[in-house]
């Protein structure tokens, strides 16, 4: 039973019709988006939790889901859902808060037997002022698992998840080198790590990768530095803890990149929908 594709793209049109945009001085949207998650946590069955601080005066929120609570080791999958100006954020990040969803609803309609506990947590403030800073979302969450010493079997980050080509040469490079390695049509979906951590992420691509209907590509940078640490994954490598970044290469690839006309018609939600399923067998999988 793999990820349902109508779910998803009623996921992402809600979050995108929300106005105005869900950045960080929108504090009514944000909230209308935190309940929304709720909601749908809470239709999957999944025991909810809020995590608040404050920055720049406000207040702020990550949501999180448990599943198997009580097991010393714990797996994390992440998402951000602010997003970046006045703009809808259909690719960034409202595919991948949708794929966070659903991933949940697969585990909690299948009830898998897992000896680790997992977390799913929604984050707010990834994006501009407070990306890198210690007011991210993510970093406060990381910092909560360091300060009670949880044992974290590592961490996977849904960053835009939904935009794909199947036109030829449609895929960018940031490099020469990179080029040489990568296809060069976009449609396929890459799990982004960085060497200290490589043993994670070969594990994670490897159940992905196994019987998929999406191409699914690796790449080990050798730090978090630059390309690698984009995303809400960084803030956990900050405290010793694998983790990666399952990405559709972001503004590489898709044009729409923090702009207006990062809409839902511009996502692929069959593609999307064999990323969800694919990162789910790792989500389950890892030992």
């Amino acid at each position: 039973m793999g990820a349902h594709t109508e779910r998803l793209y009623k996921d992402v049109e809600y979050l995108t019709s929300i106005t105005p945009s869900r950045n960080y001085q929108n504090l009514e949207s944000l909230e209308r988006v935190v309940q929304y998650i709720e909601s749908e946590f809470g239709k999957a069955g999944a025991p909810t939790s809020l995590q608040t601080w404050r920055a720049a005066g406000n207040e702020y929120k990550n949501i999180i889901a448990t599943y198997n609570p009580g097991h010393t080791r714990r797996l994390i999958v992440g998402a951000h859902y602010d997003v970046c100006g006045d703009q809808p954020g259909a690719d960034d990040n409202a595919s991948a808060v949708a794929g966070l969803l659903e991933t949940a609803r697969l585990v909690f309609e299948q009830q898998p037997q897992l000896d680790y506990q997992i977390d799913f947590v929604a984050y707010c403030l990834e994006e501009p002022p407070f990306f890198s800073t210690e007011l991210m979302g993510s970093y406060i969450h990381a910092k909560s698992l360091h300060d009670q010493n949880v044992q974290v079997l590592g961490m996977i980050c849904y960053e835009m998840i939904g935009y794909f080509s199947d036109a030829p040469n449609s895929q960018g490079f940031p490099s020469p080198e990179l080029a040489k390695i990568y296809p060069h049509t976009a449609n396929f979906i890459i799990v982004v790590g960085i060497q200290p951590y490589s043993d994670f992420t070969s594990k994670v691509h490897s159940l992905m990768a196994k019987g998929s209907a999406i191409d699914v590509q690796v790449i080990h940078f050798p730090s978090g530095d630059g390309l690698a640490g984009l995303s809400d994954q960084r803030s956990y490598w900050r405290f010793g803890y694998p983790a990666l970044m399952i990405n559709d290469t972001s503004f590489i690839r898709n044009p729409n990149y923090h702009k207006r006309s990062d809409t839902i018609d511009t996502l692929d939600f069959g593609k999307m929908t064999e990323v969800v399923s694919s990162a789910y067998r790792a989500v389950v999988g890892i030992t």
